[in-house]
């Protein structure tokens, strides 16, 4: 898959879930998780895109999805585009990185969750873009979590909590809030909340070329930081 790192940042908004401990209060924080996006990843051959791109679908829609390898070896889907009538090439970004919060915070370890009860709060999640050099507009992403068996965003079993909005092609951008989906916040609580089991944080989306378009280069550097806290 197309490597896409991206470091989230949970800072506290209210959201609250059970773990058990006999403690006071437990830092949650985490390191930066970084993602990065590089075009390099699609393997895109110029020719073979402007040939797919000008491909003519108006008779038989079905063969773009078919005729989107000659493109793109992996991590593409095609489509016909109603309008223009040809092909349409879709670059999936879909990227994972796994949190085992009782590794990166030991003192963990010692809750017994069958006797003690904890609240977890999730503080906020925000987004750092350090480098970008890609000369597209980076797509609006969703951003998800799963047990640590998910790493696509297409499975069921991975719930949206937020989303990045569209990055200008060769913008950086500070420490920016993610946007919670409705009930995201309260997916990451729970499983924040079931700190023993490892989890994934999914990045997905896509980035769509048509006729003429030429092909993406460059590359984009992010972290996603996860601040949460848990307390009586």
């Amino acid at each position: 898959m197309m490597l896409f790192r991206y470091a989230f940042g949970l800072v506290a908004l209210s959201g609250c879930g059970l773990i058990s401990s006999n403690a006071v209060t437990y830092d949650l924080d985490l390191p930066a998780q970084r993602f990065s996006v590089d075009a390099s990843g699609w393997q895109l051959s110029e020719s073979a895109a402007s040939s797919y791109l000008s491909k003519s679908c108006v008779d038989t829609p079905i063969l773009c999805a078919t005729a989107a390898a000659s493109a793109c070896p992996m991590n593409c889907t095609g489509t016909c585009d109603a309008i223009a009538n040809t092909c349409d090439l879709g670059l999936e970004i879909a990227v994972h990185q796994t949190i085992d919060l009782v590794s990166q915070k030991p003192e963990l370890k010692n809750v017994d969750a069958a006797t003690s009860i904890l609240q977890v709060t999730v503080d906020s999640v925000t987004y750092e873009v350090t480098a970008n050099t890609l000369d597209y507009d980076t797509p609006a992403l969703a951003v998800y979590v799963a047990a640590s068996s998910v790493m696509g965003p297409d499975d069921p079993a991975a719930h949206q909590i937020g989303t990045i909005p569209l990055i200008a092609k060769g913008t950086t951008r500070t420490t920016v809030e993610m946007q919670f989906t409705q009930g995201g916040q309260d997916q990451l609580t729970a499983t924040l909340s079931n700190f023993k089991n490892p989890f994934n944080v999914i990045v997905g989306g896509a980035l769509m070329l048509s006729a003429g378009d030429p092909i993406p280069h460059g590359k984009l550097d992010a972290n996603v930081t996860i601040r949460a806290h848990a307390s009586p």
